[in-house]
């Protein structure tokens, strides 16, 4: 017989596994202790980390492939430790549930000096409120289920992060068994806004005879990549990604042109889309990183930007228009252009220069960057999870052209050195029947390396390509001076210290070839470290970093 009443420990796991959260990453601590328990009972599979940053990273990752994330941690040193990982969810839009194990209600009011805390026990809570869409501290049992879905619902709604504090002595009390959980959807669009907007975008793109479209990362985050791949084979527009947005869909689709990041883009793809008569921007985000240091030429008057929940055209706003509707509701009424009308060469036929072109090993040679990454674009198997650090792995790693049904992640936004290695974790444990690559380089590996080893616990198998440039490299090219420089690893011999695997040493392009005949047939993980010149990297990680030098006036 199904009791009536279960605990609220068992409500939020429920929740969790409903919203489709398999795996619960964290470290155990003393306040948490009880709710770890009730999840060892349940089917909700818990993942330890070695530390709480790079479970925040493994919440990220996997939401990133699942569709949403979680991961656990004591009050204040636990859930602190992981707080830099939760507010890189939140700038890039990826939706994480932090949930902390705190003290009994009771402490809360009469704030004895208890371990972890500060004084004042809201100070998380408050700290998390500003990098969350929602934050609770559950009080009781009579409000916690109200409190717990209206969190989880904001959660997926915003696509951001959220946070519940969980104290100790309210993870037994006892609630009703929930009912369904009602996933949000979006109100619909104001009609006269979403009309008015639509008329608006269709006279220019009728108009147009060169339109190009730029779709981007909301696409990802809110799953529109059905309707947006509707909108091209509907239209016949030619489109680019930039980085944030890479992978959005095939990059063999036939009008795909390539990565558009401002004057960093190739010369093709830049001129395209600088001298289009009518740019339909999707979901951009327009950081730094993805328009090339702010050098994307967009021409406000020749512009239609359209974000999750807002349109921007010229110089005119609508609010409260939704992308699904705008993207649906001008796919309904444009036609289809020739293609031959249009100046489109496509990606997969050589507007970029990786996989595009035939690749012969040296093989006494030294490796180099470029060709390292001409080399790997062939290695790459179609529906992989490919992951690039920040740095030389990301600018290099984005240049490629993916293979079918790859997705690529990277921390595109934010840019935190050393998220890599938890995502990768998080993304491997979402996906085991995908092939999951990750570039990264030694600067970021030491700052999270340990969790190596939980990925060798839980018998992952990704193929981790160290790049060993003997220090920070990213900031080298603003400017080398002896503080980018790192103690030298054999990072290589991790793999035996921290549990086993295939790890390989390269030099050369003939040891390359070797170490990736050896990686296809492993049933293992398999970490390659491949030895680079230190200021080996690509043009564009040099444009940036000469931007960033003349940003913070180091020039």
């Amino acid at each position: 017989m199904i009791k009536s009443e279960i605990t609220v420990a068992e409500y939020l796991i429920t929740r969790l596994k409903e919203i489709g959260v398999d795996h619960l990453f964290g470290v155990p601590g003393d306040f948490v202790l009880g709710f770890l328990n009730q999840v060892m009972e349940s089917n909700l599979k818990y993942v330890g980390t070695c530390n709480e940053l790079n479970a925040a990273y493994a919440a990220d990752g996997y939401a990133r492939i699942r569709g949403v994330g979680a991961f656990v941690s004591t009050f204040g040193v636990g859930e602190l430790s992981a707080i830099n990982g939760v507010a890189g969810a939140f700038a890039e839009r990826v939706p994480v549930v932090v949930i902390t194990g705190s003290p009994p209600t009771v402490d809360f009011r009469t704030r004895p000096l208890l371990h972890h805390t500060l004084g004042d026990y809201q100070i998380p809570l408050k700290m998390y409120e500003k990098i969350t869409a929602a934050a609770t501290q559950l009080a009781s049992a009579e409000s916690a289920p109200a409190e717990i879905d209206r969190v989880l619902s904001a959660c997926l709604f915003h696509q951001q992060p959220v946070y519940i504090s969980l104290p100790s002595d309210v993870v037994m009390m006892k609630c009703n068994r929930p009912k369904a959980f009602l996933f949000p959807t979006p109100g619909p669009s104001d009609p006269d806004a979403l009309g008015e907007a639509i008329r608006e975008a269709l006279g220019m793109l009728t108009m147009a005879r060169e339109p190009i479209v730029i779709g981007d990362v909301d696409l990802i985050r809110f799953k529109l990549q059905k309707e947006f791949a509707g909108f091209l084979d509907k239209t016949g527009f030619p489109y680019v990604t930039m980085m944030l947005g890479k992978t959005v869909i095939s990059e063999h689709h036939p009008q795909f042109i390539g990565l558009f990041e401002g004057d960093r883009s190739r010369d093709y793809v830049r001129n395209r889309v600088e001298s289009a008569d009518c740019i339909l921007q999707l979901g951009a985000l327009m950081t730094d990183f993805n328009t090339g240091g702010f050098t994307a030429n967009l021409d406000d008057s020749k512009t239609i930007s359209a974000n999750i929940r807002s349109v921007k055209i010229k110089h005119h706003y609508y609010e409260n228009v939704y992308l699904r509707d705008f993207i649906l509701g001008l796919a309904k009424k444009l036609s289809r252009r020739d293609p031959a009308t249009l100046k489109i060469q496509c990606a997969a036929n050589g507007c970029v220069h990786r996989h595009t072109e035939p690749y012969q090993p040296d093989a006494p040679k030294p490796l180099t960057i470029k060709r390292f990454f001409d080399r790997i674009s062939h290695f790459i198997k179609n529906d992989s999870i490919v992951i690039a650090e920040t740095g030389v792995s990301l600018f290099s790693a984005a240049e490629m052209l993916m293979p079918e049904g790859a997705t690529f992640i990277g921390q595109t936004f934010y840019g935190s050195i050393g998220y890599t290695v938890g995502a990768t974790l998080g993304a491997s444990m979402a996906a085991r029947d995908r092939p999951t690559v990750l570039f990264v380089g030694d600067g970021s590996f030491q700052v999270t390396c340990q969790d190596l080893s939980t990925i060798i616990r839980n018998r992952l198998n990704p193929v981790i390509f160290l790049i060993n440039n003997d220090g920070y490299t990213i900031e080298r090219v603003i400017v080398d001076r002896p503080y980018n420089d790192i103690q030298p690893w054999h990072y290589h011999k991790l793999v035996d210290v921290f549990g086993g695997g295939l790890a390989l040493d390269v030099r050369t392009e003939g040891e390359l070839e070797d170490a990736l005949a050896k990686a296809a047939i492993a049933d293992s993980l398999v970490f390659i470290e491949i030895h680079t010149g230190r200021l080996d990297c690509p043009e564009s990680l040099r444009s940036a970093g000469r931007s960033m030098a003349k940003t913070n006036q180091l020039d």
